[in-house]
């Protein structure tokens, strides 16, 4: 097993990704599959891996992470937050590019509470006039 270089947790509605950056040849490991064997999209992929290419450190760290909860969106998020965390506390200088390029800020949007009386959050009861 590798040497645990840094850890960082990542979030986006309600998905939470722990990550550990470990040096490496670059390989992702999610919940103990390879990044290419999860059912993604190519967005979804490049997303993932956007903090290391932009922090051109692709092909020096192994990216081990832990996801849980929200759906395959979210844990897409929250697994890019995490790791542009790792990085920015591994590398304190990549700090301000990770954050002008917007990986740092947790996107806080969330579903909102249903009300009751109502359907949903906000969708009230169809009126009927009689």
């Amino acid at each position: 097993m590798s040497e645990t270089l840094v850890q960082a947790t990542g979030r986006r509605k309600t998905a939470v990704a722990r990550v550990r950056l470990v040096p490496g040849q670059g390989a992702v490991v999610v919940n103990g599959r390879e990044l290419q064997a999860l059912p993604l999209t190519l967005a979804q992929r490049a997303a993932v891996l956007e903090p290391l290419r932009l922090a051109e450190l692709a092909d020096t760290y192994d990216v081990r992470a832990r996801v849980d909860g929200g759906g395959v969106s979210g844990q897409v998020g929250a697994l890019r937050h995490g790791i542009a965390r790792a990085i920015a506390a591994l590398h304190p200088e990549l700090r301000v590019r990770l954050k002008r390029e917007g990986m740092l800020t947790r996107d806080a949007r969330e579903k909102e509470s249903k009300k009751y009386g109502l359907k949903k959050a906000r969708k009230a009861p169809q009126y009927s006039k009689r």
